[in-house]
């Protein structure tokens, strides 16, 4: 079996990748993706500021959680890809995973 494939018999895990201010497009990206069946795994939501620790954390969190997808979608509309993302990206990459976007990057 090829690098980032589905496993047979298990649906495919997405994870959603993008910028906080993109929080209703990511919404609606990990709503479509489970009503077609996949298994989304998307970044933590937080109300009210963070301290840069919890930033941090919440960013390695994130890389994990690209490791455990199959493919990463950035929800990016306008074609915006910020710092944080564009290194959720490299990470995919390097790990061998698909990458695509919900707008031309």
């Amino acid at each position: 079996m090829s690098e980032g494939a589905a496993v047979p018999d298990r649906p495919e895990i997405v994870c959603i990748c993008g910028s906080v201010r993109f929080a209703d497009e990511m919404r609606a990206a990990n709503r479509d993706l489970t009503l077609a069946g996949v298994i989304v795994v998307a970044p933590g939501e937080a109300d009210g500021l963070i301290t840069e620790e919890q930033k941090t954390a919440l960013g390695t969190l994130h890389l994990r959680k690209i490791d455990l997808a199959d493919r990463v979608l950035v929800v990016n509309p306008g074609g915006y890809v910020g710092e944080s993302t564009r290194r959720e990206i490299a990470h995919a990459r390097a790990t061998g995973k698909p990458v695509s976007f919900t707008a031309p990057a």
